[in-house]
Formats: structure tokens, sequence, C-alpha cells
């Protein structure tokens, strides 16, 4: 789970400076490293660093990459240690030919197998991140198998296993794609002429653009200086019948900024829908309602106003501190939960509390925190989750790779419940859930329910003999609606 975003001038806009302030929105998504590459139309130029986008792209920086097309990431690890030879964008130059550069949200589930297919074949890889490796796979088939590049992401969109929303620019054009089961969101703002790209709306929305829409599953944009052109996928080519959509449903739940809105939802909207729902399953009253900040409040909201009971952000968040889950070791992740959270003096003294947070995945962070609260003087305190028990590993762009490391698939409810030192501990039901969104049929529930739309990496094969690919332009130009 990281940001990208991309940015096309016709104006003469600062495009480094319009990418950094997208990643700067999308911070949250992604806290280890951050980089953005920017072309003047001849050559590409890259900075990227470890760190927060304000911490790396200082005014200096910014003006040291001028150009008209631009694009960037805020990254968090999934595929690849916390170094900076994985953060991205990646810059990839041919012998004697243009340069490509390719930023990308999502994990690819048969990497090694796609890797090893183009390194057979003499293609080098500077790290072990699958945006470059979708960046190399999309350069090889352009460069010396002669494809377009809207072929030669066809082909990718056939062969590469996996969710991706991608930003690929070459030194004139600027395209943007997404899987065809739309796991990561992906939208397209218009500004005054100029086009911007970016995962989340609120990225978008910084920028004032007079419109915005969805990058469709399986669509390619390609953006020019005459026209942006838009192809959409192809479903005649790759299937019997058109598959459903499978977004990340964790997206609404935690990763998103509540004021976003993908997948056809506002994300505050649905947090609220969760708290009723959980408010529904008890039948006491509290004292007070207190969120797990932040992405936790808005459940804790929609809990409180169900029950008409007290909310308080009885624990204060130190915003200076990253987002606990998405640090890339269990010691970093204990340090900022110390560092991230005080309870307010004498609030919870001989309180009934209910505490609400969106998820337990190792059950480290919420026990420090109630311990917390315990220590803090409150009589009961009684645990309310806003998602079901994450039982498997997510294989599309969460770092949850083993299943031992969940919790609630090592032990049982009561167990958790003694673990986390609660008197209460209740999850939401995936049926609940599902009825929290408008189109419950179109989101991934595998984490949850361990029914992955993808195969394992074991049962998926490269098809060189029968690949189709589509045409370059099936939809017309201009079609930004």
């Amino acid at each position: 789970m990281c940001g990208v975003a991309g940015y096309f001038s016709r104006s003469g806009a600062n495009v480094a400076g319009q990418v950094m302030l997208g990643l700067y929105s999308e911070q949250h998504r992604g806290q280890e490293s951050c980089g953005i590459a920017v072309s003047d139309g001849r050559i590409i130029r890259l900075h990227k660093s470890m760190g927060y986008v304000k911490e790396v792209f200082s005014p200096e920086v910014l003006r040291d990459l001028p150009g008209y097309i631009a694009i960037g990431q805020v990254r968090y690890p999934t595929r690849g240690s916390s170094v900076i030879r994985n953060a991205q964008p990646y810059v990839i130059e041919t012998l004697g030919g243009p340069i490509y550069s390719v930023a990308s949200n999502g994990d690819i589930v048969n990497y090694e197998e796609i890797a090893e297919w183009l390194q057979s074949r003499g293609v080098h890889f500077s790290s072990s991140n699958d945006g470059e490796l979708i960046g190399r796979f999309l350069v090889y088939h352009h460069e010396r198998e002669g494809l377009t590049i809207p072929d030669a992401i066809r082909l990718l969109m056939k062969r590469v296993k996996g969710a991706y929303s991608t930003v690929f620019m070459t030194p004139h054009c600027l395209y943007t794609f997404r899987d065809e089961f739309g796991f990561r969101p992906l939208f397209l703002g218009e500004i005054e002429g100029d086009m911007a790209v970016a995962s989340e709306t609120c990225a978008l929305d910084i920028l004032r653009p007079q419109h915005i829409r969805e990058v469709k599953p399986g669509e390619i944009i390609q953006i020019t200086q005459e026209k942006v052109i838009s192809s959409p996928k192809p479903d005649v080519l790759f299937h019997d019948e058109p598959r459903e959509f499978r977004h990340c449903v964790f997206e609404l739940i935690y990763f998103a900024r509540p004021d976003s809105s993908q997948f056809n939802e506002y994300v505050y909207n649905v947090r609220n829908r969760i708290g009723e729902k959980l408010a529904s399953y008890d039948d006491f009253n509290a004292d007070a309602v207190v969120p797990v900040p932040d992405s936790a409040n808005f459940i804790a909201m929609g809990y409180a106003s169900a029950k008409k009971i007290p909310f308080n952000f009885g624990l204060i968040r130190n915003h200076y501190v990253g987002r606990t889950f998405i640090r890339p070791d269990q010691y970093l992740r204990d340090e900022s939960v110390r560092q991230k959270f005080n309870p307010l003096k004498d609030f919870f003294t001989d309180k009934k509390i209910v505490v609400v947070d969106d998820s337990i995945v190792r059950g480290t962070t919420i026990r420090k925190i109630i311990r917390m609260i315990r220590g803090a003087g409150a009589k009961e305190v009684h645990l309310r989750i806003g998602s079901p028990p994450v039982k498997h590993s997510c294989y599309y762009g969460i770092d949850t790779p083993r299943r031992e490391e969940l919790i609630a698939n090592n032990m049982t409810l009561e167990e958790i419940k003694a673990y986390v030192e609660v008197d209460s501990l209740k999850y939401l039901k995936i049926d609940d859930l599902k009825e929290c969104v408008k189109e419950p049929w179109n989101f991934c529930y595998a984490c949850f329910d361990g029914k992955y739309p993808i195969p394992k990496i074991n049962e998926l094969k490269i098809d060189e003999q029968n690949v189709t690919v589509g045409p370059e332009n099936s939809n017309g130009e201009n079609s930004f609606q």
C-alpha cells in the first residue's frame, strides 16, 4: 500500500511542486521513502530519499526538477526491504534510446516468475521492488519486441498478476493504468487543461481540479500535449465474460483518508456505518466512546451517535509519529505506540469505556493502548473492532505475508480478549461489513475469509503462445469523462 501521483502540464505549472503537494496529501499511505521524477522533454531527472515528503522536497530540490511531466510515490514497504534502492519512482534508461520512469501502488503475485523470465532475456534489476518489474517489463516489450506502450501495458495485464495502480512516463507522454480487478484506487483530475493522477481524491482536491474521475479497472490512459486517450479494459480479449471488481475493502476501513472518496463510496460515510453496526451489538451504555485515532475516529463517532453516548478523544495522538501498522518492523511499531499516544489526565478515572479501533492485525499495538487506558484509571474497557478478524495474508499490497503473525489466526476470541486485557471484545461481522458498502460483490475480503481473487503463485504460468493484444485506442480521444 503506497501512494502514487502524476502531473502533465500544458500551462507551464511547476509539475514537481504539484506532485509534491499530491504526495504530501498521501503521506498516510507511505512514510518510509518518497520520490519524484520529472521530464522536460529531453531527459528525466529523479530525486528520491528515505523520509517524509516535506523533509525530502525542499524548495531548493524542487527548483532542480524542471519539466512539464512528473510522477511520484510515497512508499510503504511490502515487497523489498526498507532501503533506498527500493524507493520509487524508478528511471529506466536504454542504450542510445529514450528513458522512462515508473511508480506503482500494489503487489505482484507472480513477481519471481516474471523477474526470472525477464532476467533470462538479459534484463537487469537494481532492486527487488515490483514497481521496477512493471517498468522493466514495459520497456523490454516496447524497445526489444517493438510493441507500442499501450500494447505492452495490455500484455502486462495478461501476464503480470496482482494489484497495481501505476503511473508510467516517457519524455513526452504520461500513462496511467490499473489492474483489471481494481484492488487499489486511482483517480484522474483536470486542472485548467492540465491533467493530474493520484491514488486518492484528497490528493487531487488540494490541486483544485475542475473534474475528477476514477481510472477504471483495466483502463489505460495516455496523456500528451494534444489529447487524452482512454482505452478501457477489453474483456473479450481475456475472459469469457467480464469479471466483477475486487476493490480492497481495507482501504475504506483503514488506509484511505476519511475525506477521500473511492470505489463509489465516501470513506467517512462507510466508517460511520461501520460504527452504527458495532453499536447494534451492545445492550449496555458506557460512560464514553474513545477512538484509537485517527482511522477509527469516524467509526467511533458512528458508534457513539447510534448509542447516544458521549464521544471523546481520550487518547491524544502525536501527529508527528507515523502510522504504527505500516512501520517496517515490530520494534519500530512498539516504539511508535509509546511515542504516539497519551491519555487525557483524569479523563478515564472510574469510567466504563468503549474503545473503538479499525482492526487488530498482530495485537501488540492495541494491547499497549489498553494498558495505557487501564493505567489511567478506567474501571472497565470494552473493545470494538470495525472489521472482521484478520486471519489471512494479503498478497495485493498490505504487509501481512505471514499468517503466523496474525493474532486472529492463532487465538480464539476469548484468548485475544485475555491477551489484550479487555472486559469484552467484539469484531464487526463480515456480513455486516458487506451491508456498509453499496456494491459488496465488488470488494476483496480475502484477509478475512481467505477467498483470493487471484490464484496462488504456483498456479500461475506465463503462456507465451496464447497472448492477444488489443488495439491501442478502442474508445476514441479526449475521453476524460
